[in-house]
């Protein structure tokens, strides 16, 4: 199918075949008819994709901070070259679209096959022939209840149920995000009857926001510098509508009898400060400043003093908005509790349109089909497509779902060469694995998949992978292909790791191996049942592979007494929000991450947890979450004994791992994997590496060695299965407060 993807890293545009996405389990899968670009929000994100890394640094100061912090702790050279892979990412431009369902999730209820849908959502509602957009993020097109507006209502497409009525056009149901977000800015002013509202800034969402306001019987002026959006806000409805801030001012006085506006909407996108200080001059006292586009808001402070204005930015569509529970999960906010949901601000708008109080028709200016996507993008950032207000996309709707795309031709098969398959590519995969997996001798990269087409395209690409697809079944079935790496969220590694297993596939398996205690017994069901075959399972451990933790264990080969292991760990915190704390997706930090810790110090006693206890703090699990501020003691099997204090409480300048290990006279002390100081008899001498070295190259070449028969495995697979085990141990120890025996 085809897509507009941006490259955030250079700000290129174009058109690309990607993969068709694949319908997630609260998703709908939706044939595009119609798709609008939102003017003023895709053409900032494209101007500062546009910028150099100086711009895109002194546009984003928040990013800086962290890339600083990052570089004092893992070096400078690891983190640009890890900020730059993050950079090179693909943008999905668009955000509201209107088609036909073709798909529905095996959690979707509300929507079938064949409805006619309007979709909103960054990164779901795109402008690609093929859209996959969760439920909640969608609303059926309605029947008109009103006059209409009598122009452009789209022909039926095949199938189509509802022929020879007159329903809502793609067209207009394409425009729904823009229209809530119009919407939920008039719901921000708190308005009452009679109230009178100032529109600065008569551009698309201006235009919609004064229809809105004209339909629930508000008294509406507005002001543009372009005359003919003024003259259109007339014919839409404003009592009075201006070119020149002056007039304006006057007509706010005569409309409000000289007490000023109830609320100003600023609806203007630009970096002046004139739009928001003439706002404040118009409001009377205690009247309410809305910001809803993208503008400059540093107002005049004593004039705002003086009248006591209360400023509201609008957040998009309203309440659900970029909440994972909501738009992801199908987690709707109760209707008592609040009224309007970004779903419901949706249903509400079509509501609008489908009753005639909203028009929309006469915003669009220019219509493009798919194919000619470029050359509207480079007509509006260049002007060279005249005035234009609202610009929308058409497409085919006889394209057929194609989930593989095939990006050069195959490579011949060399001798002792591992063809590799790639499940999931999110950040950690492409700014650290891909990089180090492309570099690997005696590996050929055979397909890539990932769920998002833009995402697969894009990675494929960048890696030199031969084909991309947004279905990993592809891999699995694949027989030329006989190892995968797996790099998908956590909660669905077993199954993956199961389905490669059973498929004769080596597998590869970024940590953790599993999330709970069924999973992983399952899996070493299914191991067994492979394992004379020759199959390798590797977990991502890479730790085990660093320089530093090979001159430790050198340096402590010869030790005959137990050790005494300390290795801190000042995390970081992450809002209890973030994915990697769901149960259904992360499992938590303790699942997530400690298992690399326990596997290091299995690697340096080449000895396996036997018994495990954890503690965590007792607070209100706010400003620090409990479970992520704990204790653990780990007993191996030849005496030895760990301690892992797992904090996500510190700073985060401070360094993030400190590893202390003490033994016949002897310690260790490993800093950061950047430092490692050996103390022997009296004596000291230091292992310095000029960058943070984590083992990851390491550990993918050892993989690609043992998986094509040229060297024997430095590892056991069973390691893997304590090290899992003890970590889902602490879990249990951290609930129920006992010691548990580790056991498979």
């Amino acid at each position: 199918m085809k897509q507009v993807i941006q490259n955030y890293s250079t700000g290129e545009l174009h058109l690309e075949e990607v993969p068709v996405p694949v319908c997630g389990r609260n998703s709908v899968l939706v044939k595009n008819i119609v798709s609008l670009i939102s003017v003023g929000t895709e053409r900032s994100i494209i101007e500062l994709g546009a910028k150099s890394l100086l711009g895109k640094a002194r546009a984003r100061p928040d990013l800086v901070r962290r890339f600083k912090e990052k570089a004092r702790k893992e070096g400078i050279l690891k983190t640009f070259r890890e900020a730059l892979n993050r950079l090179d990412a693909p943008t999905a431009l668009g955000y509201s679209c209107a088609g036909v369902v073709v798909e529905v999730g095996s959690n979707v209820n509300k929507f079938s096959p064949g409805d006619r849908v309007a979709c909103i959502g960054a990164g779901y509602a795109s402008h690609a022939q093929y859209v996959s957009v969760p439920e909640m993020l969608c609303a059926h097109i309605p029947r008109r209840i009103g006059p209409g507006p009598g122009l452009n209502v789209a022909e039926p497409v095949d199938n189509e149920p509802y022929s020879g009525t007159e329903y809502l056009s793609y067209e207009e149901a394409s425009f729904g995000m823009l229209g809530i977000i119009a919407l939920h800015g008039v719901r921000c002013a708190r308005l009452g009857y009679g109230e009178s509202v100032a529109v600065v800034g008569l551009g698309l969402l201006g235009l919609l926001t004064v229809q809105i306001l004209v339909a629930y019987g508000f008294k509406v002026v507005g002001i543009d510098p372009e005359r003919e959006k003024v003259e259109m806000a007339r014919r839409l409805g404003a009592l009075q509508a201006f070119t020149e801030p002056f007039e304006f001012k006057k007509g706010v006085d005569r409309l409000t009898s000289g007490y000023g506006a109830d609320a100003v909407m600023l609806t203007a996108a630009t970096k002046d400060d004139g739009p928001v200080n003439l706002a404040v001059d118009v409001l009377r006292f205690g009247g309410k400043l809305i910001v809803v586009g993208v503008t400059d808001i540093h107002p005049q402070r004593n004039e705002m003093w003086h009248k006591e204005v209360e400023i509201i930015v609008s957040k998009a569509g309203g309440p659900g908005t970029l909440d994972i529970y909501y738009e992801n999960r199908g987690v709707d906010y109760p209707l008592g509790h609040v009224r309007w949901t970004e779903g419901r601000n949706l249903e509400e708008f079509l509501r609008l349109m489908a009753g005639g109080s909203v028009n929309v028709m006469p915003l669009v200016t220019h219509r493009f089909p798919i194919d000619r996507a470029e050359e509207a993008y480079k007509g509006i950032i260049g002007g060279t497509i005249g005035r234009f207000i609202a610009v929308v996309l058409n497409y085919n709707d006889k394209e057929e779902i194609k989930r593989v795309v095939q990006l050069k031709a195959p490579a011949v098969k060399r001798i002792g060469h591992v063809q590799v398959g790639v499940v999931g590519a999110g950040l950690f995969g492409k700014s650290v694995l891909l990089p180090a997996l492309h570099k690997v001798s005696g590996a050929t990269l055979k397909t890539i998949s990932t769920s998002s087409g833009a995402n697969a395209f894009h990675s494929g690409m960048k890696f030199g992978f031969e084909r991309t697809t947004t279905d990993y079944h592809e891999i699995i079935t694949d027989e030329d292909i006989n190892a995968v790496f797996v790099l998908t969220p956590h909660n669905m590694h077993a199954s993956q790791v199961c389905e490669c297993l059973e498929a004769g596939k080596h597998v590869f398996v970024e940590k953790p191996l599993c999330v709970n205690k069924e999973e992983l017994n399952k899996i070493v069901s299914v191991y067994e049942g492979v394992r004379g075959a020759g199959i390798v399972l590797m977990v991502g451990y890479n730790r085990r592979f660093s320089p530093h933790s090979t001159k430790i264990a050198g340096f402590l080969e010869k030790r005959r007494d137990p050790m005494v292991i300390v290795y801190r760990v000042n995390a970081g915190y992450v809002p209890p929000e973030h994915w990697v704390h769901s149960e259904e997706q992360g499992g938590g930090r303790i699942i997530g991450e400690m298992c690399h810790f326990v596997d290091e110090m299995q690697f340096i006693t080449a000895s396996a947890p036997t018994r495990i206890f954890a503690e965590r703090i007792s607070s209100t699990n706010t400003t620090s979450l409990n479970s992520d501020n704990v204790v653990v003691v780990v007993k191996f099997g030849d005496g030895s004994v760990g301690s892992i204090i797992y904090s996500a409480s510190g700073d985060r300048a401070y360094s993030r791992e400190e590893l202390e290990i003490f033994c016949e006279g002897k310690v260790v002390s490993n800093k950061d994997y950047r430092v490692t100081e050996f103390y022997a008899l009296g004596k000291s001498r230091k292992f310095k590496t000029l960058s943070q070295q984590m083992g990851y190259v390491e550990e993918l070449n050892h993989f690609i060695e043992v998986a094509g028969g040229k060297t024997k495995a430095s590892f056991q697979t069973e390691d893997f299965f304590m090290s899992t085990a003890a970590v889902l141990d602490v879990d249990r120890s951290l609930k129920e407060g006992i010691a548990l025996e580790v056991k498979i």
